[in-house]
């Protein structure tokens, strides 16, 4: 019986380029940076962050409006508002979007403001989320389960490309172990294997993995070394007053210097990034 998973590379060379603006695609040759805060607490933080950022080889702005946190006496984001904020400055800035999708009732809402939708790690098997984001037309960046195996995650893609969807970004976040050192360990021998099992880009989060700035320049290098097709990254204007995952951002000048750090990487394994542009002198 033949294999009918749409996860599934046709050919050794098959490989697929997911596209999130008219110019830009994540799966091509060049890598695609994204970076921002890991909450969206502010207008004026934002445009700080997009301001810092835009005249980079950073492609893309992340934030998050709807946030999934341990306690429930955490900030949990600004909703709607945060939303609003996130879609003008991208725009303003010329910085396609991604934010998470936690509910049903969230997709249509963030399918308006942002480019593309994150699954994130806590709901890789929320099945009626999956299915959900599938009957859009925008592109999704699903991250792995902390405690996922490698078939439940392109299970997981096949559930939100069976439904309509065939727009899947695969992201691998670390996964939990025995080890309290870091936050999680970042999988880099998943992101070879998914390249190997499926057409679809991956692109890895060193930042939830490593869960200390200290150690996110070093395994950014290496992802892309071992062929993520990008990166996602947190950072802040002041890291450490950051009202979400505080110890693992980095600074907007550590950000921006990382992302010039990485085309001798990428050089070395036959990939490019985008030269760095002139700023923007927009305002919100």
């Amino acid at each position: 019986m033949k294999d009918a998973r749409l996860t599934r590379k046709q050919t050794p060379s098959h490989t697929s380029a997911i596209a999130i603006t008219d110019r830009l695609a994540i799966g091509t040759e060049a890598i695609t940076l994204i970076a921002g805060p890991c909450a969206i607490e502010s207008r004026e933080q934002m445009e700080a962050v997009a301001a810092h950022l835009a005249p980079s080889p950073i492609q893309m702005l992340r934030g998050g409006a709807f946030k999934p946190r341990t306690s429930p006496y955490s900030f949990q984001g600004l909703g709607r508002a945060g939303l609003e904020i996130m879609r003008d400055v991208g725009r303003a800035y010329d910085m396609p979007v991604v934010t998470e999708v936690m509910a049903v009732e969230q997709v249509e809402a963030i399918a308006d403001c942002a480019d593309m939708l994150q699954i994130g790690s806590r709901n890789m098997q929320n099945f009626d989320l999956l299915k959900a984001v599938g009957q859009i037309e925008k592109p999704v960046l699903l991250k792995r389960g902390l405690a996922a195996t490698l078939e439940e995650f392109v299970m997981a893609a096949e559930y939100i490309m069976s439904s309509g969807n065939p727009n899947v970004v695969l992201c691998e976040r670390g996964i939990r172990s025995f080890d309290t050192y870091t936050r999680n360990v970042l999988d880099l021998g998943a992101v070879v294997a998914l390249k190997q099992l499926t057409h679809l880009p991956v692109i890895a989060d060193p930042s939830h993995a490593a869960g200390r700035r200290e150690l996110v320049a070093s395994l950014s290098k290496a992802a892309i070394a071992c062929g993520a097709d990008g990166l996602i990254v947190e950072c802040h204007p002041e890291p450490d007053r950051s009202v979400s995952d505080a110890r693992q951002a980095l600074s907007l000048d550590a950000m921006t210097a990382l992302a010039d750090s990485l085309p001798a990487i990428a050089a070395a394994v036959g990939r490019t990034l985008p030269a760095t542009s002139a700023p923007l002198p927009v305002a919100v």
